[in-house]
């Protein structure tokens, strides 16, 4: 298949390197599109007021592929990617675009309209092609020690990205197959962390999560600044939340279906 890629954490990011090499392993050709900074939270928000600067460029960790760092968001990314820069190229619509691979979860209610992630495979869902959302579970400690880092990944992570794309790469064709030819639907896929060659993929719901307290209190000089908060989880025991099966160490695949949102039920 010809694949689109984006993200929301950045091109030079090495969970989206890493998600790239999974797929070209698997045979796809691919385009990347990607914001040249961090987009993370934005949803799908688009650059309305500042125009969107583009450069096309090599990068060592993308090699021989086309690549495009866009001054943008994920939805920014992917509206004039599909639009206008793989045309350029001559390069036909793709068959599907793919989010990710994200630094942390994305799951739940609370997290999941919020998700840069979600936003860029929701703008290729509006586009009509099917659209997959893939995420990295990292423990918070985990996940600290990345960006304290300096984003330097160690061998254990990529052999855990490593297993997380491959299991993208074999899921996508009955992922893209399952995609309905009017779009407005997206495939969330988490993966758990630790995460095997043998991991079992279950269907779930997001799981209804309450996020509170995303902002401090003011400081001296009157600004409020985020902090994270996992948020309190609501669900019921069935059916099957997003957060409960990555909790057992599942990988969560949740059907996003914008199409049902508004119609009433009896």
């Amino acid at each position: 298949m010809r694949l689109l890629l984006t993200n929301d954490d950045g091109i030079d990011c090495h969970f989206l390197h890493r998600l790239a090499a999974g797929l070209a392993a698997a045979g796809h050709d691919l385009a990347i599109a990607a914001p040249r900074r961090e987009q993370s939270w934005i949803s799908s928000a688009k650059s309305r007021h500042n125009p969107v600067h583009v450069e096309r460029i090599t990068h060592p960790a993308l090699p021989g592929l086309p690549a495009w760092s866009i001054v943008g968001t994920p939805s920014d990314c992917v509206a004039i990617a599909l639009e206008h820069l793989l045309p350029a190229i001559n390069w036909p619509r793709p068959d599907a675009v793919v989010s990710g691979i994200n630094v942390g979860y994305n799951m739940s209610l609370g997290f999941i309209l919020a998700s840069g992630t979600i936003g860029g495979a929701w703008e290729a869902a509006v586009h009509g092609l099917p659209a997959v959302a893939c995420s990295q579970m990292l423990p918070l400690e985990a996940f600290a020690a990345w960006h304290d880092s300096g984003q330097r990944p160690t061998p254990d992570l990529t052999a855990l990205l490593d297993i997380s794309a491959a299991h993208t790469a074999r899921l996508l064709p009955d992922l893209v197959a399952a995609s309905p030819t009017d779009g407005f639907v997206v495939h969330n896929l988490n993966f758990p962390n630790p995460c095997a060659a043998t991991t079992e993929v279950r269907l779930t719901v997001p799981a209804r999560v309450r996020v509170n307290g995303l902002f401090g209190p003011a400081d001296a000089d009157g600004n409020h600044h985020f902090r994270y908060n996992a948020g309190a989880d609501f669900s019921t025991p069935a059916p099957l939340t997003d957060r409960a099966a990555i909790a057992a160490g599942h990988i969560s695949h949740t059907v996003l279906d914008y199409r049902v949102l508004g119609i009433p039920t009896a």
